[in-house]
């Protein structure tokens, strides 16, 4: 058996074992990837303390040449990573390879920004005094990130991190340890000192909480359930811990009588369905005014019945698995609570075999839905979209804004008047116009609004604001 262990103070450690499983080839194991105890957490916790005053100390250059050799290196092996990410997570190998992509992007961005950090020099009020205002590295980060972008999402919290001079003890998804596993074995190689980065795989009840019970972390960056960020935050409230939360989402994509019908339907097939629908960007509410609902729905459910649903490694597949069976069959439950509720099954939402032992569900989508039902109010994180009717523009824009999350919003309109006056008043972090939902370009600010997101935002220059600290300095001339 090839096991892959954790990385605990520079060394790989661990004997106790995990199968991950191929969700489009159930007989297919991945690999073996090492389970670690509380115990592991807490050593993976002192390792980065004890390394966290000579790194904070280091050099940009330094810092510097590791993040970029570990972009490098990761691009230079695009292709096998996305297999990897591919096959343990089950997103078409297009999309896993654009992600490993991005994920090289973002050390390199990122390796940049070692170059780029600066403060203030101001007057002060005082004479003879100047005032220095400057940023330093927070601490000890703990980082836990979800399954469902196995590689880009631990890169977006990585790299700032070790970039502003954190150390890290990284707990990756428990269904998805390979891609964690690589991008850790890069950086590891990449030169990081001893107890810089540690990797600690294993389940979310035994080292999540050790994470979350310690003292010693100065900050925590949490992606995943809206239940799990809610403990993290008040753990990290006890002990007077920095947190940053990305959890879910309810994304409307409205859709006004206006609108190109073409730009419309690739918009919301892409936000709603793409990537399984596993994405906390998708769009499960789609909101569509009465002059285009009719033609909309044909055009979509046609749309819907080109798509290839089959393993995420065969050439030509539109759509991938589903993650694992427990998401399976909350997909299906959500999917019989539809047509509970009273709307109507419009197209798929059916179990399919294909060649190969999956997960493999057919993208569902429900017409004559309203805004108080399950379907349109929770997060589902499947294939599942549901098409609400309204009669106009100002109603689309209330039941846009009429839930729990606020991450992202999109309209799809050729009218320059309602685009800009969407932009301004949907409550969501992020807006697209006449695109979907889901896509956000590595430079820039990633988060949102009420029950979506807490904290500052992720990526870009904006990453500094949770990864550092501000010190203000007087010097008497």
């Amino acid at each position: 058996m090839n096991l892959h262990r954790n990385l605990i103070a520079g060394e790989w450690v661990g004997t106790e074992a995990s199968a991950n499983i191929n969700p489009s080839d159930t007989n297919d194991i991945v690999g073996h990837y090492a389970q670690a105890s509380a115990e592991d957490a807490r050593d993976a916790i002192a390792a980065a303390k004890a390394a966290f005053p000579a790194w904070s100390r280091s050099g940009v250059l330094e810092r510097h040449a590791i993040l970029r050799k570990t972009s490098d290196e990761i691009l230079a092996r695009k292709d096998e990573l996305g297999q990897l990410l591919a096959r343990e997570e089950g997103k078409t190998l297009p999309e896993a390879t654009g992600e490993v992509i991005r994920a090289a992007q973002i050390f390199d961005f990122f390796a940049g920004e070692t170059l780029r950090l600066s403060g203030e020099v101001v007057p002060s009020v005082r004479p003879n005094i100047g005032v220095d205002i400057t940023r330093e590295p927070l601490g000890v980060i703990g980082i836990i990130t979800p399954w469902n972008f196995p590689i880009a999402i631990p890169a977006w919290k990585i790299a700032p991190a070790l970039a502003y001079g954190n150390t890290v003890v990284f707990k990756p998804a428990d269904l998805v340890p390979g891609s964690a596993h690589a991008i850790v074995d890069i950086l590891h190689r990449a030169g990081l000192p001893k107890g810089v980065l540690n990797l600690v795989m294993g389940r979310g009840s035994v080292v999540g909480q050790a994470l979350l019970d310690s003292p010693d972390l100065a900050g925590i960056t949490f992606t995943g359930s809206t239940g799990t960020g809610k403990r993290v935050a008040l753990s990290s409230i006890e002990r007077n811990r920095k947190f940053q939360l990305e959890m879910g989402g309810k994304n409307p994509m409205v859709v006004l009588d206006d609108a190109d019908l073409a730009v419309a339907v690739e918009a919301a097939a892409n936000s709603g369905f793409f990537s399984t629908g596993q994405r906390c960007t998708a769009s499960s509410r789609l909101i569509v005014t009465d002059g285009i609902h009719d033609r909309f729905v044909a055009a979509l459910t046609e749309k819907l019945q080109t798509l290839t649903i089959d393993n995420a490694l065969k050439a030509g597949t539109h759509i991938g698995p589903v993650v694992d069976e427990r998401q399976l069959r909350t997909d299906t439950d959500y999917i019989d609570i539809g047509r509970s509720e009273g709307a109507r099954l419009a197209f798929g939402g059916v179990r399919l075999e294909r060649e190969t032992p999956g997960f493999y569900l057919q993208p569902a989508l429900f017409t004559e839905a309203t805004n108080t039902m399950r379907i349109a109010r929770e997060e589902i994180f499947g294939p599942v979209a549901a098409v609400i009717r309204v009669k106009d523009f100002e109603e689309a824009l209330a039941v846009a804004n009429d839930t729990p999350f606020g991450l992202s919003a999109g309209i799809a309109t050729t009218s320059l008047k309602y685009a800009t006056h969407f932009r301004r008043n949907a409550e969501a972090g992020m807006v697209m116009v006449n695109l979907p939902t889901a896509g956000v370009d590595f430079h820039v600010p990633f988060g949102g609004r009420k029950a979506s997101s807490f904290g500052p935002r992720e990526q870009g220059k904006y990453a500094a604001e949770f990864f550092t600290t501000v010190k203000t300095a007087y010097t008497l001339a």
